[in-house]
């Protein structure tokens, strides 16, 4: 039986030297960005976490790894997200979940959550600064047509 192959990205905590390339280069085939900070790689495992612990095994003592994700969203839209806590903060994460009566993945995710939906709060009202600061010089119309015209000759913009 074959194993599924999964996209992982792999984020750097500094930009990766040639020979480091090349030393984990003959464990697992990786490809880099121009700026050597993110590495794409596939890897085998029954699940994405568990390909996602092979290639940290596999890279973790010849890179410096910061985190590796998922490149895809699974069926319900969630990235995985593989990172190592310091010893002292997984002992904290431990008793925090313990005494919250969850594990301590659920208690990653209410604070990843909770900093993802304050970050699009945040910018949210930073665009709405944004465009009122643009309204009070121009009319709506023209605001829109300039937007429009933008999104237009923009390569990679949503073409609605």
């Amino acid at each position: 039986m074959t194993m599924p192959h999964y996209a992982l990205e792999v984020v750097l905590t500094r930009p990766v030297r040639p020979a480091e390339l090349r030393a984990a280069a003959p464990s697992i085939p990786l490809a880099v960005n121009c700026e050597a900070t993110r590495l794409m790689a596939l890897c085998s495992g029954k699940t994405p976490q568990r390909a996602a612990h092979r290639l940290r095994g596999r890279l973790g003592t010849r890179l410096p790894i910061d985190v590796i994700t998922s490149h895809y969203p699974d069926r319900s839209g969630q990235v995985l997200l593989n990172v190592v806590l310091p010893r002292g903060t997984q002992a904290i994460l431990r008793q925090s979940a313990k005494q919250a009566c969850r594990t301590p993945g659920q208690m990653m995710e209410q604070a990843l959550n909770r900093t993802l939906t304050q970050h699009e709060i945040e910018e949210v009202d930073r665009l709405s600064s944004a465009v009122k600061r643009l309204l009070s010089g121009a009319s709506p119309a023209h605001l829109l047509a300039a937007v429009g015209h933008v999104l237009a000759r923009t390569p990679g913009a949503a073409p609605w």
